[in-house]
């Protein structure tokens, strides 16, 4: 099942698996893309096939504008949504929370991760073209 997800600044799609596993994954997109990028939306289907529960979700950056690149000055803020997915989507999985983005959206991840050591069990970071 996917539905409309909205909690505080974050927003996006979340995939409930039909035999869920106890964990759980958030996929956030890259600078010139949003959570609804196909790779996005096949990544998260096959994960809650897999019994992961799955947040696609926008970065701060989209949320303000529908269209360009992120401005270098916002990359905290948007490490701060990334937090903020992961700690929605933990009240959702009991389990452990993965994190994971496309190119932007995955570097950005990544320094969230090294910034909060305890943020995710581990990270998928994508950097194929859309």
């Amino acid at each position: 099942m996917e539905e409309g997800f909205h909690v505080g600044m974050v927003r996006g799609t979340l995939h409930v698996p039909d035999r869920p596993n106890g964990d759980a994954l958030v996929l956030t997109h890259g600078a010139g893309s949003d959570a609804g990028a196909p790779l996005l939306v096949g990544l998260a289907r096959a994960f809650a096939g897999a019994g992961y529960c799955v947040l696609r979700y926008d970065l701060p950056f989209r949320q303000q504008r529908p269209k360009g690149p992120p401005h270098p000055s916002g990359a905290a803020r948007d490490r701060e949504g990334i937090a903020q997915a992961v700690a929605a989507i933990r009240k959702l999985a009991p389990e452990r929370v993965f994190a994971g983005g496309h190119s932007y959206g995955g570097r950005q991840t990544a320094m969230a991760a090294a910034e909060l050591p305890d943020l995710a069990a581990g990270l998928l970071l994508l950097s194929c073209p859309l």
